[in-house]
């Protein structure tokens, strides 16, 4: 791609970075409504709210739970140090500023493999000095947990929330996203916790949604429940369990029956005995 794109707040790149290819997250940007991202990003957006128009909604459901799960870690069970997986663009209400809510000093690294995560991210957190942004793949666990970043800030002795929202549906079965996320919390001492949300094959219109994605992102794998409680065997699920976005301890009790966008993903938070 040539030099001179830029996003639709008008922020120049380097033109290193393929623009004509839509990452995952500024496809996600463009559903939330945001500015960072490019028009094959945009392209996704559309064609997903063709399939789903509340696929928005659906997606600051997720946006929500991640708020009311890191309030929860942090302010109910006082956990300080976060390891936020495929974070994707800063929007409203990121980790860090719930968690320090909470507990001013809370240590949060985001991990994303989009590299321009990383420029919005430090742009974002320059002046926070328990937060970090590091520019890795969440499916090589290594080396994420080896990054001097995140070693530097999150302390392994002590109890890590573990944070994959909404990413481990673009991780295909040959992936190994289980055995991943087991190496994650093998890193992680008792007391741990592991906050997942997923998209969840809960009707025929998740099947249609599943094959927008992969035409065009390559990835979304839409599981059963069962499939997605796996990745919490030999966790303590906290209550609920694994239950769609809106019942995740709403703020309000959501209107029933559910709607079908509201039906598209499950999530949950298990902790490590």
């Amino acid at each position: 791609m040539g030099k001179g794109l830029s996003s639709t707040n008008g922020e120049s790149f380097p033109p290193n970075i393929d623009f004509g290819v839509p990452s995952i997250a500024r496809a996600y940007d463009a559903v939330l409504g945001g500015k960072d991202n490019f028009e094959a990003d945009r392209a996704v957006a559309r064609e997903l709210f063709q399939v789903m128009p509340e696929i928005g909604d659906l997606a600051w459901d997720n946006r929500a739970i991640l708020g009311r799960g890191v309030s929860y870690l942090a302010g109910e069970m006082g956990l300080r140090q976060f390891i936020d997986l495929g974070s994707g663009l800063p929007t409203v209400e990121n980790t860090h500023q719930v968690a320090q809510r909470h507990n001013p000093t809370a240590q949060v690294v985001y991990v994303d493999n989009d590299p321009i995560v990383l420029a919005h991210g430090r742009a974002l957190l320059d002046e926070n000095e328990y937060t970090s942004v590091v520019t890795a793949d969440l499916r090589d666990p290594s080396g994420v947990l080896g990054h001097p970043d995140v070693q530097r800030l999150i302390d392994f002795t002590r109890p890590v929330g573990i944070l994959l929202v909404g990413m481990l549906h673009h991780l295909h079965d040959d992936e190994d996203p289980q055995g991943i996320v087991q190496a994650y919390l093998d890193a992680c001492p008792s007391g741990s916790h592991l906050l997942v949300t997923h998209f969840c094959r809960s009707s025929p219109d998740a099947a249609a949604l599943e094959e927008t994605f992969l035409e065009f992102l390559k990835t979304g794998r839409f599981r059963t429940r069962e499939e997605i409680e796996r990745y919490f065997e030999g966790l303590e699920l906290v209550e609920p369990g694994v239950v769609y976005l809106p019942e995740w301890r709403p703020d309000e009790e959501p209107a029933y029956p559910l709607t079908v966008g509201q039906r598209l993903m499950v999530g949950g938070i298990g902790r490590k005995p």
